[in-house]
C-alpha cells in the first residue's frame, strides 16, 4: 500500500495524467476531463509564472467556459472571471484496517449503479444536492447506492484516482430517507473497496459541512490539509 500523501496536493492533475487518462483532454501541460465526465481542470504547479499553460486551458475549454480548478493553489491571469470559491477539507483515513460493515434497515437493497441508473442518479443530486454530476461521472469508479423498495435513495462513490488513493465522493441521501444511517453504511462499503486494491481513501468537504465532517471523523477520517476550491470562466 503506498504511503506518500503528496500526490494528494493536486489530486486533479494526478488523476488526469495517470488512472483517469482514458477520460482527459490535454494541450501542453494544460488537462481536463471530458465534459460529461467532470468538470475538473489542472495546470502545472508552475503555472502562476506560466501564462502558456493557462491559454492552453482556455482553448481545451472554449470562450466563457467554466473553469473547476478545484482545489489548485495557481491562480490565473486577470482576465479569467472568478466564480466561486469555497473553502473546504481534505480529509484522509489513516487506518488501513478494514471498517465492519455498518448495519442496514432489511427493506434496503446496496447496489452498484452503472449507465442503467444514471437518471436517478442526476434525479437524486438534485435533490440532495452533494456537488455536480455529470452522465458519465459513474465511469470514474464504483458507484453504490441504496434503494428503498426499488427507489434509489441513497447513494455514493469513487471520483479522482491519484496513485495509491481514491477520493470517496458523491455521498447523497434524498430528504426524506435522511437519519436512517445510509451515508455510513455506503461510505463504509467503499472504504473497505478501496483498501481491498491496497490503496488508501480521501475525500473533500466544505468547511461549513460541519455535519459531513462528523460522519467521516466517526468513519476514521483524519484532516490532511485545508483547501480552497475555486471555478473562474475563460476569457
Amino acid at each position: 500500500m503506498s504511503s506518500s500523501d503528496a500526490v494528494l496536493d493536486d489530486p486533479v492533475g494526478e488523476s488526469l495524467r495517470g488512472h483517469h487518462a482514458h477520460l482527459a483532454r490535454r494541450l501542453g501541460r494544460a488537462v481536463t476531463y471530458r465534459t460529461d465526465v467532470a468538470t475538473f481542470s489542472a495546470v502545472s504547479a508552475d503555472a502562476d509564472a506560466d501564462a502558456v499553460d493557462w491559454a492552453d486551458l482556455a482553448r481545451l475549454l472554449g470562450r466563457g467556459a467554466f473553469a473547476d480548478m478545484f482545489s489548485c493553489p495557481a491562480h490565473p491571469p486577470s482576465d479569467w472571471e472568478p466564480v466561486f470559491v469555497l473553502d473546504g477539507r481534505q480529509m484522509i483515513r489513516a487506518d488501513s484496517s478494514r471498517p465492519d460493515q455498518a448495519p442496514g434497515a432489511v427493506h434496503t437493497d446496496m447496489v452498484e449503479l452503472g449507465a442503467d441508473d444514471v437518471p436517478e442518479m442526476l434525479d437524486l443530486v438534485a435533490r440532495a444536492k452533494p456537488g455536480p454530476l455529470w452522465p458519465r461521472t459513474h465511469q470514474l469508479g464504483t458507484y453504490l447506492g441504496i434503494r428503498d423498495n426499488g427507489r434509489l435513495v441513497a447513494m455514493a462513490g469513487e471520483r479522482l484516482r491519484p496513485e495509491g488513493w481514491t477520493e470517496i465522493s458523491a455521498v447523497s441521501t434524498a430528504p426524506e430517507a435522511r437519519g436512517q444511517g445510509h451515508a455510513t453504511r455506503l461510505v463504509t462499503a467503499l472504504v473497505a473497496g478501496i483498501l481491498s486494491r491496497d490503496e488508501r481513501p480521501f475525500l473533500h468537504v466544505a468547511e461549513a459541512n460541519t455535519g459531513a465532517i462528523a460522519l467521516y471523523e466517526r468513519l476514521g477520517f483524519t484532516l490532511r490539509k485545508h483547501v480552497t476550491f475555486r471555478g473562474y470562466r475563460t476569457p
